[in-house]
C-alpha cells in the first residue's frame, strides 16, 4: 500500500528515552527514590508524537537500527499514527537512546546515545531525492521539522541543499551544547528557528538576558525568523521586518522538563498551520508546554 502524503517531515533524532525522575530537589551525587521509564523521544520523535496528538499527520526521517530496540520503536510509532516508511534502516547502526535525570529542580543530568544517527548521514534524506517525498526537480514544498542532532555538515548541506529550497523550515538545536550547529541555517530565508535564551546566546556568541533581547539580537546576525524562550519567563517570536511579539507563560508546578521545548514548537507549527496569528501561536505554544512540564498533558 502507497503510504499517504504526510502533512509534515520531522527530520533528526528519534530513539528511547530512559527518563529518571525523582519528586525531590536533587544535585551532583544525590541517590533518591523515584521512577524510571522507558518511552519514544529524540526531539524530531517528541515533535511528532505532539503533532499526531493535535491532528497532523507527520512522517519521520531518521536512523533505526535492525534490532529489538528499533522494531519495538517503529512499532510504538506506527500504532501512535507516525508515517515510519522513509525512515532509513541500519544493518551495522544500532538504534539510539538518551538518559536523563530528573528531580522537582529540573534536569541534573543526561547522556545522548545519538552517534548512530550521525554516522548515517544524509541516508536519512534519500527519500526527498528519489522521488518518494520529492526530488530535485520537484522538492518538498510543505513543512519540516528539522533537529540539531544532525552533524553541522549536513545541516550545512540542508541549507544550500536545493531539496529543501521550498520548505517552511522550522528548526531547533536539540541542546545547547548543539546550538551552533545551527550555524548554517541561521540565515536561510526559508528558516524559522526555536531556541531557548541560552542557546540563542551561543548561536549569537553574545550573552542575552531575555527572550525578546535574544530575539531582536539574532535577527540583528541575519535570522528570518526566531522564536525564543526563557522557562517561566517572557517569550518572544522575531520576524525580520515585523518586529518582536512577547508573552508570558502561564505559571505552573514543574514535574518534567525533557520534551518541553518539543511541545511547544510543535503546538506552535500546528496553531499556525491552521491559520493562527503571531500572538495567538505563541500562546497557544506556551499553554501546552505548560501543560507539558505541569504534567497535566501526556507525553
Amino acid at each position: 500500500m502507497t503510504p499517504l502524503t504526510p502533512d509534515i517531515l520531522c527530520i533528526g533524532s528519534v530513539l528511547w528515552d530512559i527518563i529518571g525522575r525523582a519528586p525531590v530537589h536533587m544535585r551532583a551525587g544525590s541517590d533518591v527514590p523515584g521512577r524510571i521509564s522507558r518511552v519514544p523521544g529524540g526531539v524530531a520523535m517528541n515533535i511528532a508524537m505532539t503533532l499526531v496528538r493535535l491532528g497532523m499527520r507527520p512522517a519521520i526521517l531518521t536512523a533505526i537500527g535492525r534490532d529489538r530496540q528499533g522494531d519495538d520503536l517503529i512499532e510504538t510509532a506506527q500504532m501512535m499514527g507516525i508515517e515510519c516508511d522513509y525512515l532509513y534502516k541500519s544493518d551495522d547502526l544500532p538504534t539510539d537512546r538518551y538518559m536523563a535525570i530528573e528531580g522537582a529542580n529540573g534536569l541534573i543530568a543526561a547522556v545522548a546515545d545519538a552517534h548512530s544517527l550521525e554516522h548515517a548521514g544524509d541516508k536519512i534524506l534519500r527519500p526527498l531525492a528519489d522521488g518518494r517525498l520529492g526530488g530535485a526537480d520537484a522538492p518538498w514544498r510543505g513543512l519540516v521539522a528539522l533537529d540539531g542532532n544532525l552533524t553541522e555538515a549536513l545541516l550545512g548541506e540542508i541549507a544550500r541543499s536545493p531539496l529543501f529550497a521550498a520548505a517552511d523550515l522550522r528548526v531547533a538545536p536539540a541542546s545547547p551544547g548543539k546550538a551552533e550547529r545551527l550555524t548554517p541555517l541561521l540565515r536561510a530565508p526559508n528558516a524559522t528557528l526555536y531556541v531557548n535564551l541560552e542557546e540563542a546566546s551561543l548561536l549569537a556568541h553574545t550573552e542575552f538576558t531575555t527572550a525578546p533581547e535574544a530575539a531582536e539580537g539574532l535577527l540583528a546576525q541575519g535570522a528570518r525568523r526566531v522564536l525564543v524562550t526563557d522557562g517561566g519567563r517572557a517569550a518572544a517570536d522575531g520576524v525580520a521586518g515585523a518586529g518582536v511579539v512577547t508573552q508570558t507563560p502561564p505559571p505552573v508546578m514543574v514535574t518534567r522538563v525533557t520534551g518541553a521545548g518539543d511541545t511547544f514548537m510543535a503546538a506552535h507549527i500546528v496553531a499556525e498551520s491552521r491559520r493562527a496569528s503571531r500572538e495567538e501561536a505563541l500562546a497557544k505554544a506556551l499553554s501546552a508546554a505548560a501543560l507539558y512540564v505541569s504534567g497535566e498533558l501526556v507525553s
